[in-house]
């Protein structure tokens, strides 16, 4: 987000969040992409485009964000819980005389 403002101005990159913002994509990439949407429609000439039909009915599009896509579709994790126990073996460490380190005392 930081660089983005190197390549477009301050209204531009405005006017990206508040279009990702009202979508509902939080994202970098899709205020990136929203920035440069608004920068392009005010280098080009105005051309008037017809407003597309709403869609309505039981065919209804809906949108689905690809990293949703892609948790819904990840496969089970199996793999065990970590563990911390051979941490702990170095947390025992004794001294060779056979008393406990102090605490602050190198080994």
């Amino acid at each position: 987000m930081l660089l983005l403002g190197r390549h477009l101005t301050h209204e531009h990159i405005v006017a990206g969040l508040a279009t990702a913002l009202r979508a509902g994509a939080l994202t970098a990439d899709a205020v990136a992409l929203e920035a440069r949407k608004a920068a392009q429609v005010e280098d080009e000439p105005a051309v008037e485009v017809p407003a597309p039909r709403p869609v309505a009915g039981p065919g209804a599009g809906t949108v689905t964000f690809l990293h949703e896509w892609r948790l819904n579709h990840l496969p089970q994790d199996t793999r065990p819980l970590p563990s911390v126990s051979h941490y702990d073996q170095l947390l025992r460490h004794r001294r060779a005389g056979g008393g406990d380190l102090r605490e602050g005392e190198a080994p």
